[in-house]
């Protein structure tokens, strides 16, 4: 199964989205070092394909309709392909003998590098700590549409590991990606504290502001994992155009966490053995249950310590939502494990319904991070691709905070209009 990394939110709910974490990827829009064939390539007839290192010496291809696999390198220098997050091979094949003149091949047709204005800069979010960013937009002088896109829970670089940096601007619409504080180039402690790190997003958007100028027309928030708690709250502190976010539900080991590691566990042990013998019991493994879930009560005390991040399980995410101005657009995967999305799609429609500016997207047989899946004959999940349609609404929601015409096959539910 392809993981994504969900992580402890508060109220039994937990976020996640394409990113900002939810997309693996590497580097900014340019080549970097020995890796020249990271990068957004577009083939002679539109279609766009971008290329991010993986694990080990393999390298991730998606496409902007979801398609996406594995690249192999084989004895004679070829590059084959294996589908989705499978051991099984798809047919695709690359070449990458050209990419330091910016060019590749995929499947025979030749590619050639998207090339991006981009800057890197250091700026200072909550308490003068000092942020690692980058602006990455589209060649040229026209204002663009501008996605800050939010940290999840991750402690990886944003900078290094966000494919959206390259998707985004090779469809016209920048992007602003940065190290939350603690992790990657960036200074200070890692914390999920919603809080400090909602400053931190207002932040780097006011820096993507600066450095794009007269180039910055509409700027918003796409939070993914964490960063659809952190997103929103940001949202409420200075005004913005839109926020995208994706997110489910999640319980059970939270009592456990929220008290630092010294109580909760009868309730954990009684819901963990109810449901040992459940075909999707060895699928938690997206929120934070899965840290512990192996674990013996003595065992979890012991590296609880490693957990302790400040994360807020006590915050109520409804008032912030009811308190947002700007249009938001929230995504979910109707079959979604490890965060169930039916509760969340409720209570999101009963904002709708009270008059709020917020769209819902509920993407069938997606599941956490909108990826669709297959199933192994012992009942496991593996990713194949991405959920049709689901890039291309967040790039037509950071143009004009709306959503027209069909994406895949999923099913929007739109603001109430007077």
């Amino acid at each position: 199964m392809h993981r994504f990394g969900v992580h402890p939110l508060s109220f039994g709910l937990t976020v996640c989205s394409l990113s900002a974490v939810c997309i693996g990827a590497a580097l900014s829009g340019e080549s970097a070092g020995d890796d020249c064939q990271v990068g957004a390539y577009r083939f002679s007839d539109g279609e766009i394909i971008d290329i991010a290192r993986s694990t080990d010496d393999t390298f991730r291809w998606r496409k902007f309709d979801g398609t996406t696999g594995v690249l192999h390198k084989k004895p004679a220098g070829s590059w084959t392909s294996t589908l989705g997050w499978t051991d099984r091979p798809d047919g695709h094949s690359a070449s990458f003998t050209r990419c330091a003149t910016g060019e590749i091949e995929f499947d025979g047709k030749k590619a050639h590098r998207i090339p991006f204005d981009t800057t890197d800069t250091a700026f200072e979010g909550r308490g003068g700590i000092k942020l690692a960013g980058r602006l990455v937009l589209p060649k040229g002088n026209n204002p663009v549409p501008i996605v800050v896109l939010v940290h999840g829970a991750e402690k990886e670089s944003a900078r290094e590991s966000y494919a959206l940096q390259r998707l985004l601007p090779a469809q016209n619409v920048g992007a602003f990606v940065y190290d939350k504080r603690g992790t990657g180039g960036s200074e200070g402690k890692y914390t999920q504290d919603f809080d400090t790190l909602a400053d931190d997003v207002v932040a780097a958007m006011r820096e993507a502001k600066r450095i794009a100028g007269t180039r910055s027309a509409r700027i918003g928030y796409q939070g993914g994992s964490q960063g659809g708690w952190v997103a929103p709250l940001a949202a409420t502190r200075v005004p913005i155009d839109f926020v995208i976010v994706s997110f489910g539900l999640a319980s059970a080991a939270e009592a456990v966490f929220e008290s630092g590691f010294t109580k909760g566990f009868e309730r954990f042990d009684a819901v963990r053995a109810k449901y040992r013998n459940e075909p999707w019991y060895k699928d938690l493994h997206g929120n934070y249950t899965h840290f512990i879930l192996p674990y013996t009560a003595a065992e979890i005390r012991e590296k609880g310590k490693d957990f302790i991040f400040g994360t807020p399980f006590r915050y109520d995410p409804v008032p912030t939502l009811r308190a947002v101005k700007t249009p938001q657009l929230w995504i979910l995967g109707e079959d979604d494990l490890e965060a169930p999305s039916a509760e969340t799609s409720r209570r999101i429609k009963t904002l709708i319904a009270e008059g709020k500016p917020i769209t819902l997207a509920l993407f069938p047989h997606a599941e956490h991070g909108m990826t669709e899946y297959e199933v192994t004959p012992d009942g496991e999940r593996i990713s194949t691709r991405y959920a049709p349609g689901y890039f291309a609404m967040m790039r037509d929601f950071a143009r004009t905070g709306q959503l027209s015409g069909s994406y895949g096959s999923s099913v929007v539910a739109k603001p109430k209009t007077d």
